[in-house]
């Protein structure tokens, strides 16, 4: 069975950090592009950031750029999201999804839930004092 699980959400201070994960379990993320996508409460889910299958691509949202690193170790099936400087505004469910590498070359294809196969079950961010 083809699956993408996301761990590392928690709480966290306004200005802190956390890493995500997205491990993949009955196929290997080495042949995906990966895609980082967040959902808050009454919201759409949006892409946050995308990255090749080689790992020598990537994009991000503007409002994470500066803050947030997406990175992947095939050998472990795993990418990561590292996220720094962490804003209330950061507050969502935090996907991982699969898609074909080809849509990493246009970022604005890469954002786009439609163009992904596979999707995580989620995993809570909460910023908060």
């Amino acid at each position: 069975q083809l699956q993408l699980v996301e761990s590392g959400g928690g709480l966290v201070q306004p200005g802190g950090s956390l890493r995500l994960s997205c491990a993949a379990s009955g196929f290997t993320l080495d042949d995906y592009a990966i895609g980082w996508f967040r959902q808050a409460p009454g919201k759409e889910r949006e892409g946050v950031s995308c990255i090749s299958s080689s790992g020598g691509t990537a994009h991000y949202a503007d409002s994470v750029k500066g803050r947030f690193t997406v990175s992947r170790d095939n050998a472990k099936n795993t990418v990561y999201l590292q996220m720094n400087s962490l804003k209330p505004e950061d507050d969502a469910v935090y996907y991982c999804a699969a898609g074909p590498d080809a849509i990493t070359t246009v970022q604005a294809i890469c954002v786009e839930t439609r163009e992904y196969d596979y999707w995580g079950q989620g995993t809570q961010v909460t910023v908060s004092q």
